[in-house]
């Protein structure tokens, strides 16, 4: 990269959390090569615009993406920033996930007022959560709590908790921690029974697939661990059909010379979840991820006489 190279367009949402994930981009990149100029692109997303309609009617995985990958493909911006678990289970043609970096703790946390734990919230008691995902895996875990529609930004949410709109909320540890709110933190939930959606945590940095110059600048920052544990949870998004409403998580974990895949799939109606964890070499990742999502898929058929 030289000091002559045009000027880098991000494209972002506008949300506090928004920025600050953007700014971590940004800082990766100067440090990289501090001659980099960067020029960061507000842009609202359908998914911001209508904070009162569940996600799963207006439109789920890819509302808060869409937008951005439009400015992508008319060249009003270069890289659009992500959170991964936000981009759709299948990229655009013409668009690509150029890098994935800076993954913070990928678990839900449970925010309490007073920092009760999941166990020991009265029954009955309202939790708050827009995710159809994070109710059937309550369900499962409490199946006497209340699950309430609790839409917006990180900052909105916790401003309905502390009103007292309900009476806990479950939310990603990153944004959390992110907002620098890591103290309001009541409870870290395990991933083997929470188990997180393909990509939270983590930054995906989308660009257009012909533009190699940004490619070749995206590469250094990419961190290669991230990046395949984001890709075998995608692939197992992909195998299951994440196009579908069936609540469904997927948490890989690199180490060493392997990946182990927690996954989480329930039927579309939401009356029953099956819950595995397969591990694989790195370079079989995405197809053990493959094979995990068929055999999830069979077991979960013979349980509710259907299909999931």
């Amino acid at each position: 990269m030289t000091s002559d190279r045009r000027t880098i367009r991000v494209g972002t949402r506008g949300s506090k959390l928004a920025l600050l994930q953007t700014q971590i981009f940004r800082d990766a990149l100067t440090a990289k090569d501090p001659s980099v100029r960067i020029e960061t692109v507000i842009l609202s997303t359908s998914g911001d615009v209508d904070k009162q309609t569940p996600l799963s009617i207006l439109g789920g995985q890819g509302i808060f993406a869409k937008e951005l990958e439009a400015a992508l493909f008319s060249g009003a911006i270069d890289v659009a920033v992500h959170s991964a678990k936000d981009l759709t289970t299948l990229l655009p043609e013409g668009l690509i996930l150029g890098a994935v970096l800076n993954r913070a703790d990928p678990r839900d946390v449970l925010l309490t007022v007073d920092g009760a734990h999941l166990a020991d919230l009265p029954s009955g008691a309202r939790v708050g959560t827009s995710s159809r995902r994070r109710v059937m895996q309550l369900r499962q875990a409490r199946p006497d709590l209340r699950p309430i529609e609790l839409r917006g930004n990180v900052d909105t949410r916790m401003r309905k908790l502390n009103a007292g709109e309900v009476d806990a909320a479950i939310m990603a540890a990153a944004g959390i921690e992110r907002m620098g709110w890591a103290e309001r933190i009541a409870e870290y939930l395990p991933v083997s029974t929470f188990v997180p959606p393909p990509g939270q945590g983590a930054l995906g940095i989308e660009c257009r697939k012909n533009d190699e110059e940004i490619q070749s600048l995206l590469a250094r920052v990419n961190d290669p661990d991230v990046a395949a544990e984001v890709e075998t949870e995608r692939a197992f998004l992909r195998a299951v059909g994440g196009g579908c409403q069936s609540p469904i998580g997927a948490f890989a974990k690199a180490e060493a010379d392997r990946i182990t895949l927690h996954a989480m799939l329930a039927d579309e109606e939401m009356t029953v979840a099956c819950y595995q964890e397969a591990s694989s070499h790195h370079e079989r990742a995405t197809a053990m991820a493959r094979q995990l999502a068929e055999e999830m898929q069979r077991a979960l058929a013979q349980r509710t006489g259907g299909t999931a």
